[in-house]
């Protein structure tokens, strides 16, 4: 080897990894938080643009200082324990069970569908069909079989959260790699065995996957039966104001039942991070 290329080797040694780092835009090294934040100027002063020089009516779109106040309205009754802590609690009985609900038909399908070959051939196409359908025209249907009382409104929420359950679950027990199959085959490992020990804890992150949608989903799921099908929680409360052309009102009640969305999908995302700790999640990684 001669001296040149002695020279070359070592300052690429001398380099390290740096000759192979991807360079970053300014912009992807700016804090999360700060990005934020600047969206949500950026979006606050659209919006406030747009109220104060009528390109749309404010009886239609209310302004955001009107819509902050009646966030502390709507903020206050519920600190305080009023009408609107007590549709709050019905929501969240809604969201919570028919959440267990689509988690306890959507895995068991998911098996099914994912397992046997009997699942995929002659269940999945009445899923799948059955999905296609416009989930809305239910809403009067649960309400003639189980009343107007809270069952409805849980039952339309685990219909629409159901099948992203069954399509994670079954997704990711069909990623099971060949070589690992035929390891437990070798091992003389049981169906059983090789469903437990190899091919669920390889689903887990799409079975999440489908979690993350479904608690997204059963949120729609909840208030659309109890704006169709009557009801005592804050779909009702929407539907009322609305009906008063309350803008702040609605705006305020939507954005309250926003944060009760993405606190159920923090939960099922810290769930996944202690679950699937192998995992690495990028997005938390990229917001340090």
């Amino acid at each position: 080897m001669t001296d040149i290329d002695q020279n070359t080797l070592g300052a690429i040694d001398a380099e390290g990894d740096t000759v192979w780092t991807e360079q970053t835009s300014w912009l992807d090294r700016v804090p999360r938080a700060i990005q934020m934040l600047f969206v949500f100027v950026v979006f606050i002063a659209l919006w406030d643009m747009v109220t104060r020089f009528g390109f749309v009516s404010r009886i239609i779109l209310p302004t955001p200082w009107e819509t902050g106040n009646d966030l502390i309205f709507v903020g206050r009754n519920l600190v305080t324990g009023g009408y609107m802590l007590a549709a709050l609690w019905i929501t969240l009985q809604e969201v919570f069970y028919g959440f267990l609900l689509a988690l306890a038909i959507g895995f068991s399908l998911g098996v099914i569908v994912g397992e046997t070959a009997f699942g995929e051939r002659a269940i999945m196409p009445y899923l799948v069909a059955i999905d296609t359908m416009p989930k809305v025209a239910f809403a009067p249907l649960f309400v003639a079989w189980l009343g107007f009382d809270i069952d409805s409104k849980v039952a339309l929420a685990a219909f629409i959260a159901t099948f992203p359950i069954i399509v994670g679950t079954a997704a990711g027990l069909h990623a099971a790699d060949t070589n690992s199959r035929n390891l437990f085959k070798t091992m003389g490992a049981s169906r059983w065995q090789t469903l437990t020990k190899m091919k669920l804890p390889m689903a887990l992150p799409q079975i999440f996957t489908g979690l993350k949608i479904a608690s997204v989903g059963v949120m729609a799921g909840a208030i659309t039966g109890e704006f169709l099908g009557g009801g005592k929680g804050f779909g009702e409360l929407i539907r009322t104001a609305a009906s008063q052309l309350n803008t702040p009102r609605v705006f305020s009640l939507i954005l309250y039942l926003s944060v009760v969305g993405l606190g159920l999908f923090a939960l099922v995302s810290w769930l996944q991070g202690r679950v699937v700790f192998w995992q690495k999640n990028r997005l938390s990684s990229s917001s340090e």
